[in-house]
């Protein structure tokens, strides 16, 4: 009865808070407007992270896919002339068909041993891209990527606010269906999914080939809204910190990514003349995270809403006692 009473305001919060998005820009500076447009790229590689821990594996090379998206789109763009728009999801699909050719000998790895391999094949990108100098600009990077609007970022802002969205709406559909429990049962345990009949490496392979479409779906995002990018852009610490954002944010909730990427992205452009200090900052928010609230920021809200329930029922039960 409780949870039918909270539930439309539940649901009002959530309306409220799309409304206030959408109409940020009209509020906002353009500053922060670049700022939001970024956290939207990052929130939806994050989250296309996620879908491969919720398998059961923890990568540090997801930027790759990014990179292999970003890449392919722009050189589709400025290359060979094609629209940005149509680069872009041809740069997703071509992240989606590396991950599978890599999820098959990856699929038999477990734990540590698929954590390195992925750092390995993040490294591996990172340096192909940079001997690669007349498509990919080598380690100078990329410069002149066709945009998909002017000048201005309000496009940008509601373009990628609408793809982070439908990228969202997508993952949640899939962890909430019956291959989505697959996943689970798998990350839970291989030994028990087996013996029900699952095809554990197939099922590793597609969540990796999920993640890496809308990795680099992001990636593309990203070149076409910078319009450069290099092998640093993709390298081996934005891996690095996709990772920190989901622990940070909450690895088992789904709004973990969201909340983790939203806080720690905006930390160094909200540091003013202390920016140099955010990469510390960040570490104390994880270590934080990891010593005080191992369920990320996301439970930190629930352990709050669960506190404010609790003096409620006290009240309450003292009013009618005396």
């Amino acid at each position: 009865m409780k949870q039918k009473q909270r539930e439309p305001f539940r649901i009002f919060g959530i309306i409220a808070t799309i409304v206030m998005v959408f109409i940020g820009p009209v509020i906002v500076s353009t500053y922060y407007i670049h700022l939001a447009t970024l956290v939207f790229i990052y929130i939806m590689a994050t989250s296309s992270l996620r879908i491969v821990h919720v398998s059961g594996q923890i990568s540090l090379g997801h930027a790759a896919f990014m990179a292999i998206g970003g890449y392919t789109s722009a050189m589709l763009a400025k290359h060979l002339g094609w629209s940005p728009w149509c680069a872009m999801p041809a740069g997703a699909i071509a992240a989606m068909m590396c991950g599978i050719l890599i999820g098959f000998p990856f699929s038999r790895l477990r734990t540590i041993y698929f954590t390195m391999a992925s750092l390995f094949f993040g490294i591996m990108v990172t340096n192909m891209v940079g001997l690669a100098p007349g498509l990919t600009g080598s380690w100078l990077g990329l410069a002149r990527i066709p945009r998909l609007f002017g000048s201005s970022k309000v496009p940008y802002y509601y373009t990628f606010l609408v793809l982070t969205l439908i990228t969202l709406l997508v993952l949640y559909r899939i962890e909430h269906s019956r291959v989505g429990m697959t996943l689970k049962s798998v990350a839970q345990s291989h030994l028990a999914a087996s013996s029900r009949g699952i095809n554990e490496a197939g099922i590793r392979i597609l969540a990796l080939s999920i993640g890496a479409f809308f990795a680099g779906l992001s990636g593309g995002a990203y070149a076409h809204y910078a319009g450069f990018i290099s092998p640093v852009t993709f390298g081996v610490m934005p891996s690095i910190l996709l990772l920190v954002y989901l622990l940070a944010g909450g690895k088992r909730s789904f709004a973990g990514p969201i909340i983790g990427t939203a806080v720690l992205v905006l930390v160094p452009y909200v540091m003013g003349e202390f920016k140099g200090y955010a990469p510390y900052f960040q570490a104390v928010v994880i270590l934080a995270v990891i010593f005080l609230i191992p369920e990320g920021m996301t439970s930190l809200f629930t352990q709050i809403a669960s506190r404010v329930r609790e003096r409620q029922e006290r009240r309450r039960t003292s009013k009618y006692a005396s």
